[in-house]
């Protein structure tokens, strides 16, 4: 698949191309990068020119650089711009006009990479869909998600983050969105934010560049969406409502979980209707309705969303259930290790908590970053989750941790770790046969590695 050419890189960006090449992808990662890639030498963490050579030697079919890259040859297939992220900017926006795709856009506090997953698993089946890789939700990470974009698309998705104000503004006007959908506000990244009605106003900068042709899709239940809402009427956006409230446009009538699959009961359009999916979790079956609503909007009908939303299963480390060989039984561990907030943490402990299992439930928790001066607070609320009263065990890691400590019941079983090393160290003595057992932190944590050494239980098991 040709993907860009010369001529047409060098037309979008401005730039200097030295020699004539096609590229069917784009890198910015010689790690990961497949022959035939055009690598981009971002200057991030790390300056993508000390990687050229690296990259032209695993096949990269030429480069996008701002200087030529010492040991470089000046006769290379390079494209030598001003400036490498503008000019990754500027192959997005050609990528974007010279597609008829729809554009769904997800942005919220919690769970825009499970529901982009979800949202792709149905549109993969009703067109060419494209969508981001991982969680590339960022300044640079959305303008390769549609440099990436094949011209023949049917449909994309764009996942949009934001640590700070005026971060999702540009990234939505560059993406031209067809659909815009702010799944929930919650309180994260509160360093950047008063409270949690500043994240809302940054939330809404999603449908800020929308048109009366558009789309606005909104979660009606939160306390926050007269925000929303307000910058939807602005733009004159085609607003559609979802939630559990009877004034949403998709309302949740109910959602069960049994046997590693959650049922729904919905209605929409003045018709009810149910569904499964392979996954656990109230919050999946809330974002659900987004789901189902911007699969309407662009044109796939409700049975084909049904018959596909069935086979979706949550991400890794966001809820996905895996069984493990551990000793001579099971263990069931849920892997919701990606990050962690208030929001998420109570949705993960609830999910918990709603297990049927023969063993023990335990809940295997490191600490929630940028939630400002009131972390505190936030840590010790944790406690008064309904599903608490439910979990057996709490192996609770790191300082903040001990807030929860504190306030969990005197008859909960309590252990705190200084930090995840030391956890593992003990970690086959705290667990045994049939225990299901939830694992999340935000990522500074580095609770994944919880994970991967109770997985490794099973392979030195033998």
């Amino acid at each position: 698949m040709n993907l860009w050419s010369s001529k047409d890189a060098a037309k979008a960006t401005n730039g200097v191309s030295l020699n004539d090449w096609v590229a069917d992808g784009i890198s910015i990662d010689t790690r990961t990068l497949k022959v035939g890639d055009l690598f981009v030498a971002l200057e991030d963490q790390r300056d993508g020119h000390d990687y050229v050579k690296v990259a032209f030697e695993k096949g990269a079919a030429a480069a996008l650089v701002s200087k030529i890259p010492d040991g470089i040859n000046k006769n290379s297939p390079l494209l030598v711009v001003e400036d490498v992220l503008c000019a990754l900017e500027n192959m997005a926006a050609f990528a974007r006009e010279r597609t008829q795709a729809k554009i769904i856009g997800v942005t919220g506090s919690v769970g825009k990479t499970s529901t982009k997953e979800m949202l792709k698993s149905i549109l993969t089946k009703n067109g060419k869909t494209h969508a981001a890789e991982y969680s590339y939700n960022n300044h640079w990470g959305v303008p390769l998600t549609l440099a990436r974009m094949p011209e023949r698309t049917d449909f994309a998705i764009i996942e949009i983050g934001m640590n700070n104000p005026n971060e999702i503004r540009p990234l939505a006007k560059l993406a031209k969105l067809d659909v815009a959908i702010v799944l929930n506000v919650a309180p994260v990244h509160l360093k950047a934010f008063k409270n949690v009605e500043g994240i809302a106003y940054a939330k809404a900068e999603i449908f800020e560049s929308l048109s009366p042709n558009n789309t606005a899709i909104v979660n009606s239940d939160l306390t926050t969406s007269h925000i929303l809402f307000n910058t939807i009427h602005k733009v004159k956006a085609n607003l559609i409502s979802f939630g559990r409230m009877d004034v949403a446009n998709y309302k949740l009538i109910s959602s069960s979980l049994l046997n590693n699959k959650t049922f729904v009961k919905a209605k929409a359009n003045g018709s009810d209707f149910t569904f499964n999916f392979d996954a656990e979790g109230d919050h999946f079956a809330m974002n659900s309705m987004a789901v189902f609503a911007a699969a309407e909007a662009v044109g796939v009908n409700r049975k084909n969303i049904i018959n596909a939303i069935s086979n979706w299963t949550a991400p890794k480390g966001r809820g996905k259930r895996n069984l493990i060989r551990f000793g001579k039984g099971n263990i069931e561990l849920i892997d919701e290790s990606y990050n962690a907030n208030p929001t998420s943490m109570e949705a993960a402990i609830n999910v918990l908590s709603r297990s049927k299992t023969q063993g023990r439930k335990i809940a295997i928790l490191g600490e929630m970053g940028e939630l400002g001066p009131d972390e505190i607070i936030f840590h010790s609320n944790l406690a008064k989750i309904d599903g608490i009263k439910e979990i057996d065990i709490f192996y609770l890691i790191g300082p903040m941790m001990r807030c929860l400590q504190n306030e969990l019941p005197n008859q909960k079983h309590c252990l705190w770790f200084k930090d995840v090393d030391k956890l593992i160290i003990e970690i086959d003595k705290l667990i045994t046969i049939n225990d299901t057992i939830m694992v999340k932190g935000s990522n500074y944590t580095k609770v994944s590695k919880i994970v991967e050494s109770i997985k490794k239980l099973s392979i030195d098991a033998g």
